[in-house]
């Protein structure tokens, strides 16, 4: 068949590479490279195609202006892809549109726009990233895709009264990526097959390295023994044959990370690795052939083993990353009590629905929230608040998901569920600073290029001056420097010094979610603390006792009988061998909700409480005990009374305390450069008693920060620091961690944060 001279120039990859594969006979595709079969040539055509995917892929990519993409993207690679994920014709996303599908795996931002995070199969390379995320231009009602390289999804905004979901996934699925909604369990299966592969260029590299060392041992021996040529020529022969697997098997993702670096012009430190590996295996090669000189496998196939164990604990480390938003979603039980018809039914929480009625038990914590309709309680919002304090909660009061139901049992109604509870709030809060937050090139790949200009640079000038000095050895000067240049400080030592880092920080119950983390502690900058739980222990306490001390033993033993913080704080302080055990028969302990406890003795009647308690039951206050009690509240303390036949005998201080390095740690920090700030959901008041026992200025201490102003906080530092770290210990303040440059999460918040 005659071809015009313009279909043979489809030959030529638009990429300037060598046509993949064809013969003078054969035409290459003009999206994948591979040859096109002799059935689906078309005369006279410019571009030809091996499938009509490709086909497909290749107008939509040329109508809208994105040939870019072929100039980064690496054909050999996507020709596989492509051929895999477009050759089935029959993959449907009609239920992408389904009402049930879109509810389940979508969200809705406002009645003009949806948004939903797609599972993408495909992606491979920078091009994939830069092609994807130009999908707005390609079709129309698309408002904008992020795409997180390291869990390989794509978050997609669109309008659906323009373009329906089925088309984008119909339209990602032509370009090569097939998109999947999220589930756990293909999310595992994916993580799963990325971890066997590198765990079997490790083990391809590990024998081939070990393999080599044997080889080079008996070649270095064998200098001292007169080993015969032909048996050390074999030798040779074999470490090179042995090398060379090493390195265009394991060590080849070095050599396309630095082949994408070049076609995106973007630094990273695959390039001189990949340099290194490639001049130090050309010059073994030659010397093998040659039978002189040095032949560098031996050292070419351990490095390659190291780095390939290095780059898999960076993605160890990643996936420990990406699980650390999910687990926010475990803060909600998985269950609740649905009234029907009265009657309390354990159901899913996802099948409650806005107005249901559920029963929260005393010690639950809520599954949604809710608007109380039947009882009165005390409900610990410190881990959605920072608040330290219990908060009572009564009929008509809101609760929130997440938080824990202290006291009493209670009737709550349904108001708002799944995505749209403040807990999942939180949680697209931590997502969002996460995705907006800009990638932290670490500092290797940041001096790659310059690394690599002034090794080249430097094996220039070694070649000069040794072809000057004696030319025979020139060249093997040349090919050593580059070789023992090869970036082993950064590239090797740099990632296994910060294993053993994260190794030891591990001993010390510290976990450290990434290397660059150390990196930029570095840098001295501002760091903002929660107060409870992270300045304080997070647990109330007694911190002074006023009166008589012959009232501590019945006290204890009343307190005893109630499960409310304070009265634990209580009972802990007295400690149980100093109860009055003669009583613990005879008596009988009224609880009164949000005031305290009364016991009628047969000699006296007990109340144990706040002012309101006392105050309802006619005991008056007298003058040293109303200035005793404002002391107390001075120290932002809280005072609790004890009253006996209506007298004032005793008031308890009940408080937080500072930990016991708190003081210390913040001195070294201040030491070591950095301003220190206080960021916490308590009352300003408070607040500023630990600064100013922190000797913390009051414009740094900051109360009553819901978790939106601690994010906004954090932002706003960044004008002035360029490093800023969040300490916190509670979902209040993920957020703010996230958007922190360091997120440190303390003591009882590390799962949630």
């Amino acid at each position: 068949m005659a071809l015009s001279e313009a279909s043979f120039r489809s030959m030529e990859p638009l990429s300037g590479k060598e046509p993949l594969i064809a013969t003078p006979l054969q035409l290459v595709c003009a999206h994948c490279g591979l040859p096109v079969p002799k059935g689906l040539i078309e005369a006279n055509s410019t571009e030809q195609f091996c499938c009509g995917g490709c086909k497909m892929a290749f107008r939509i990519i040329h109508s809208n202006g994105l040939d870019h993409y072929y100039q980064m993207a690496d054909r050999r690679e996507k020709a596989t892809l492509t051929n895999r994920d477009l050759s089935s014709s029959s993959t449907r996303f009609d239920d992408f549109d389904q009402p049930a599908f879109l509810e389940t795996f979508g969200q809705k931002i406002n009645d003009d726009i949806h948004q939903i995070t797609l599972q993408l199969g495909g992606i491979h390379c920078a091009a994939c990233i830069w092609l994807i995320e130009k999908l707005p231009r390609i079709v129309p009602g698309v408002i904008e895709v992020k795409l997180n390289w390291a869990r390989k999804t794509a978050q997609v905004c669109w309008q659906p009264t323009i373009v329906r979901l089925s088309q984008i996934a119909q339209s990602l699925y032509q370009l090569g990526y097939t998109p999947h909604p999220i589930r756990e369990n293909e999310r595992e299966a994916l993580r799963r097959n990325e971890n066997r592969q590198h765990l079997v260029r490790i083990g391809v590299a590990a024998a081939a390295a070990g393999n080599n060392m044997l080889f080079a041992t008996s070649l270095y021996l064998g200098m001292f023994a007169h080993m015969a040529v032909d048996m050390g020529q074999l030798l040779r022969v074999a470490s090179c044959v042995v090398g060379l697997v090493s390195l265009f098997w394991p060590g080849r993702v070095f050599l396309n990370g630095a082949m994408n670096a070049i076609r995106t012009r973007t630094p990273h430190m695959d390039l001189p690795i990949a340099l290194g590996l490639t001049v130090g295996g050309l010059a073994g090669v030659v010397n093998t052939i040659r039978g002189v000189g040095e032949i560098y496998f031996d050292s070419l196939s351990v490095l390659v083993f190291l780095l390939l164990v290095g780059r898999w604990i960076q993605f160890r480390q990643q996936n420990l990353a990406a699980d650390s938003v999910e687990m926010l979603y475990r803060l909600t039980p998985k269950k609740a009590r649905k009234l029907v018809n009265g009657q309390p039914v354990e159901t899913f929480v996802d099948l409650v629905q806005v107005g249901d009625l559920l029963s929260v038990f005393a010690g639950d914590l809520l599954p949604v929230d809710a608007k109380i309709v039947q009882g009165t309680t005390d409900i610990d919002e410190s881990i959605l608040t920072g608040e330290s304090k219990l908060q009572r909660k009564q009929v008509g009061d809101f609760v929130l998901a997440g938080t824990l139901n202290q006291s009493s049992p209670i009737t709550i109604e349904s108001i708002a569920t799944g995505r749209e509870t403040r807990l999942s709030k939180i949680v697209e809060l931590v997502e969002q600073a996460t995705l907006d937050k800009p990638q932290i090139v670490e500092w290797a790949n940041r001096i790659g290029s310059y690394f690599v200009v002034t090794v080249i640079g430097l094996a220039t000038l070694t070649f000069g001056i040794w072809l000057w000095i004696d030319a025979s050895v020139a060249v093997d000067r040349t090919v050593s420097l580059l070789v023992v240049a090869c970036p082993c400080a950064l590239a090797l030592a740099t990632p296994l010094a910060i294993s053993v880092a994260l190794g030891r920080a591990a001993k010390r119950k510290i976990m450290i979610k990434g290397g660059d983390v150390l990196q930029l502690l570095d840098r001295p900058g501002m760091i903002w603390l929660d107060k409870t739980g992270t300045l304080t222990e997070g647990k109330l306490e007694v911190r002074e006792w006023h009166g008589d001390s012959k009232w501590k033993p019945l006290v204890a033993t009343l307190e005893s009988k109630s499960s409310h913080p304070i009265a634990r704080a209580i009972t802990d302080y007295v400690g149980p061998s100093n109860r009055a055990a003669d009583l613990e028969r005879n008596f009988s302990v009224v609880d009164h909700l949000g005031q305290g406890i009364a016991c009628e003795l047969s000699e006296m009647k007990v109340l144990i409480g706040n002012e309101k308690l006392l105050n309802e039951n006619g005991v008056e206050i007298d003058r040293k005990s109303r200035i005793l009690a404002d002391q107390i509240l001075a120290e932002n303390l809280a005072p609790c009374w004890i009253a006996a036949n209506q007298e004032i005998v005793g008031i308890v201080a009940i408080g937080d305390k500072l930990r016991a390095n708190t003081l210390s740690a913040i001195d070294q920090l201040r030491s070591a450069g950095w301003k220190v700030g206080i960021l916490s959901g308590d009352h300003q008041r408070i607040v500023n008693q630990v600064a100013e026992r922190l000797g913390i200025q009051h414009s740094m201490a900051l109360g009553a920060q819901t978790p939106e102003q601690k994010v906004e906080m954090v932002k706003q530092s960044f004008g002035e620091f360029e490093t800023v770290v969040m300490v916190g210990d509670g979902v209040n303040d993920s957020a703010a961690l996230a958007a922190a440059s360091v997120g440190i999460a303390v003591h009882n918040g590390a799962e949630a944060s």
